[in-house]
């Protein structure tokens, strides 16, 4: 009676393991398939990727910068060329 008890346990040992041994393998394919899924949805939304946008964000900014440093060089320029209109001016109507 002590072998068969122990025979029936030792299957039923086996059959626990290979039942969670089937478990993790059905969780690794669900986690597979969803994953995939979740991949193909995010590419459909034509995201960008933050390397991209860190990237095109430093390009505005550079560019944002040289647009003020010309803005500024045509403030001068415009207030040197006004000086000088105006001095042509007075001394035209000497």
């Amino acid at each position: 009676m002590t072998t068969s008890q122990t025979r029936f346990f030792d299957e039923l040992a086996k059959l626990m393991t290979n039942a969670a041994g089937a478990a993790q393998g059905v969780r690794r394919e669900i986690d597979t398939l969803v994953q995939s899924q979740m991949e193909r949805i995010l590419n459909n939304m034509d995201l960008v990727k933050r390397e991209e946008f860190e990237a095109v964000k430093a390009m505005a900014q550079k560019a944002r910068e040289e647009n003020d440093a010309i803005a500024a060089r045509l403030a001068a320029l415009e207030s040197r060329l006004g000086g000088e209109t105006a001095s042509a001016s007075d001394s035209r109507a000497d």
